[in-house]
């Protein structure tokens, strides 16, 4: 059975007949603790915009 280059990233699952499923590199960014620090402090920074544009 040959898979379509768009379902790659799609499984079978008891919940749902396509599930989408991450990729090696996304899969490697969830697990990078130097990545996440960096996308904690990029959010919080976000949040203070926009906690100080409402006061």
């Amino acid at each position: 059975m040959s898979v379509k280059q768009e379902e790659v990233n799609f499984a079978r699952n008891e919940q749902s007949e396509t599930t989408m499923m991450p990729g090696k590199f996304a899969t490697a960014m969830r697990t990078n603790l130097i990545w996440q620090f960096i996308r904690f402090v990029i959010i919080n920074l976000k949040m203070l915009v926009v906690v100080s544009k409402s006061h």
